[in-house]
Order: structure tokens, then C-alpha cells, then sequence
């Protein structure tokens, strides 16, 4: 486990490196761009902020960019829409109608979720959809460095163009080049596993399809079995086999069979797979939730929560999920009923505008299970948010 953290950080150091640099780029096009105006001091500092400004926006516009590529490449492979995340701020096709929510994971700037085609002779199409939003961000960023070069008479345009290029190139490099990276794979290392084999491609095209019933309100515990079928730890080691593995943790804790599920993560966390940051952190969490509404053994959950589960929880923060175990944990662990009554509000002021109500219906579940621990059945610990 040791050796796979140190691999981990690596790949995150490369992405601060690609980051850094691109920062220092566009210092230096800023500092030599206000080198060469002829205004006061005031006016130099105030054209730096336009700058700076003009800079995130840049790299904002090519976010955009990038979950467009995948929306578009998906929809040209035969793909239907799901949900399209920018930031915090998520479409998503809800029983045939488009809604806004909220939702955020940590190291992504935005997520396309599309409805899979129907697979035929095991096959269907992966490597467009996966490599679009880095297509688009380097079609885009060639089209703004050309663009570039034809208005250098006008420098702040021309500057701005070049922030566009710059950003939309890194863009392409960071999501195209096969990277395991912070919390999740790239699409390059997606689309490189899917070309590998058929089984990564039937777990892909099944997490895409579990996706889209949970949008439209069906339970884990209510899809089909076989999708949900245990890897072997052979299979455990390829990342989108890996996903199944850890959808089948997720609907053994739908359905309340908890010594089932501690013991299956449990495994899990202890042979080499594929498994994510992301969700080994929120697995983590379940495993928490399983201790402290069966044996409450505080070693055990001491052991669990240490600094590295707990800076994941943070920056995981406002997940259902990692709410409910926070809440379970002030409930039984701590038995401070005054600080799972503001966790109880934090979860209901966090899930108001959650894109996946049935996740919603779940945790609820698991927080009156939790309650029932501690023989608070009869008392209401939620939010009133009034008629």
C-alpha cells in the first residue's frame, strides 16, 4: 500500500508541474505585456488584476471546452445526455426532464455522464467519448494560437487568445496522456483501459448504465444482480473492473447487510487493486459506518480515521456519505448528541440540491439505523426547513 501512495503522489506532482509551469508562462506573457505600456504605476497594477482576470477566465473557458468535447464525441458515437457537471453546477436529465443541482468532486473542474449505447457483440464505442474533451481542447487551442498571431497588434486580445492556447494545450496534455492523478484516472487512462479488453469495457458501459437509472430513481438494490457481480482480486487490479467491485460495497450497504460489506471492503483494502483515492476514501467510510452501528470498537475506528482518511473526508466534505459517517461518528463514538444535530442539519443543507435523490434515500436510512443505536427513534435530529 506504502508503494502505491508514493505512485499516487507522483502523478500528482507531474500535474503541479504542468500547473506551475503554465502559471509561470503567463506571468511572464503578463509582466512583458504591462513592460511595454506607457501609464502610471496605478494604471500597471490595476491592468495586472484585468490580467490575472482574464487568465482564470481563459482557463475556465477551456473546462467548458473540455466536457463540451465529451458531450459532443458522445452524442456523434450514439450516446443520450444524463447529466453535465461545470465546477459545483450540474445538468442532469431526471425521468425525461432537465434540472439543475449541485455536486463537486474534488480535483475535477467538470464530468459528462452519458447514457451508453446498447453494447453489441460485446462491443460499443469508448475511445471518442473518453478522448473528446481533449480533441476539442487541442483543435481549440491551435485555432486561438493562430488567432493568436493575427491580432498582435491588438495586445491585449492577442494576449488573451494566447492564455486561451496555452490553457486549452495543458488541458489536452494533463486529460490525454494515460495518468492516474489525485482522486481518479484520466480519460486517457480510461480510454487506454478500455482498448485493453472486453471485460473493462462491460464494466464501463455498466457503471454509464447505473448512472443513469440512479438519475432516474432506482435503487442499487434494485438494478439486476449481474451487474454487480464480484471481481476476482485479478480483476480488482484493472480500474474499471475495479469500479464494479466497489458499486457491489455500495449496494451491499443499500441493502443493510453490513458484515457482507465491511468484510468484502475490507479484502478489497487489503490486496492490490485498481481502486481510486476517491472512492477507497468513501469505502473507508462505509467501513467506519459498519464498526460503529455493529461492535463500536473505538481502536478499530481510531485505527480506520487516521490523517489520511481524514484529509480525504474534508476535501470530500459535503458527500452524503461522508456526512453520515461524520454523524454516526458524533452519535456513537463521541456520544455528543449536540454535534450530530448540527451534522444532521449540514446534511440536509448539502443534499437540498444532490442530483441523486435515491443516494439521498439511502443515507437516510443509514442515519435512522444509526439512531436506532442509540435509542433515538422517536427523536427528530433534522433540519426544519419549514412548509
Amino acid at each position: 500500500m506504502e508503494k502505491e501512495h508514493k505512485k499516487i503522489d507522483f502523478k500528482q506532482y507531474i500535474a503541479v508541474f504542468f500547473f506551475l509551469s503554465l502559471g509561470a508562462f503567463f506571468g511572464w506573457l503578463i509582466g512583458k505585456y504591462i513592460g511595454k505600456l506607457e501609464i502610471s504605476f496605478t494604471g500597471r497594477i490595476m491592468s495586472f488584476f484585468v490580467m490575472i482576470i482574464l487568465m482564470y477566465f481563459a482557463i475556465f473557458i477551456q473546462i467548458v471546452i473540455h466536457e463540451l468535447g465529451h458531450l459532443i464525441f458522445a452524442f456523434m458515437t450514439g450516446y443520450k445526455f444524463s447529466s453535465f457537471r461545470i465546477m459545483s453546477l450540474m445538468l442532469i436529465k431526471e425521468s425525461g426532464k432537465i434540472k439543475l443541482r449541485h455536486f463537486s468532486v474534488a480535483g475535477t473542474g467538470g464530468q459528462v455522464l452519458m447514457a451508453p449505447p446498447d453494447m453489441k457483440e460485446e462491443k460499443f464505442p469508448v475511445v471518442l467519448y473518453n478522448l473528446g474533451g481533449s480533441i476539442l481542447n487541442t483543435l481549440t487551442g491551435l485555432l486561438f494560437l493562430f488567432s493568436h498571431f493575427k491580432v498582435l497588434h491588438m495586445p491585449r486580445l492577442s494576449l488573451f487568445l494566447m492564455f486561451l492556447a496555452s490553457s486549452g494545450i495543458v488541458l489536452a496534455l494533463l486529460n490525454g496522456i494515460p495518468m492516474r492523478m489525485g482522486m481518479m484516472d484520466n480519460d486517457g487512462y480510461n480510454a487506454l483501459t478500455l482498448t485493453k479488453n472486453k471485460e473493462s469495457r462491460r464494466s464501463f458501459w455498466l457503471q454509464l448504465k447505473i448512472n443513469e437509472l440512479l438519475a432516474n430513481g432506482v435503487r442499487l438494490k434494485d438494478m439486476p444482480d449481474e451487474w454487480f457481480e464480484i471481481p476476482s482480486d485479478e480483476e480488482m487490479k484493472n480500474s474499471m473492473m475495479a469500479v464494479i467491485g466497489v458499486f457491489a460495497c455500495n449496494r451491499l450497504m443499500d441493502n443493510h447487510k453490513f458484515d457482507e460489506a465491511d468484510k468484502l471492503m475490507t479484502h478489497f483494502m487489503n490486496i492490490e487493486s485498481s481502486i481510486v483515492a476517491l472512492h477507497k476514501g468513501i469505502l473507508v467510510c462505509d467501513r467506519i459506518y459498519c464498526e460503529l452501528v455493529n461492535e463500536n470498537r473505538k481502536n478499530v475506528v481510531d485505527d480506520m480515521l487516521d490523517a489520511r482518511q481524514k484529509k480525504l473526508m474534508k476535501a470530500m466534505r459535503k458527500f452524503p456519505n461522508v456526512i453520515r459517517t461524520e454523524y454516526a461518528y458524533a452519535l456513537l463514538a463521541e456520544k455528543d448528541l449536540k454535534k450530530a444535530q448540527e451534522i444532521r442539519k449540514k446534511f440536509d443543507r448539502y443534499t437540498r440540491y444532490y442530483p441523486y435523490s435515491v443516494e439521498i434515500e439511502t443515507e437516510l436510512e443509514l442515519i435512522e439505523i444509526a439512531n436506532r443505536c442509540k435509542n433515538l427513534e422517536n427523536i427528530d435530529l433534522k433540519e426544519d426547513h419549514g412548509a
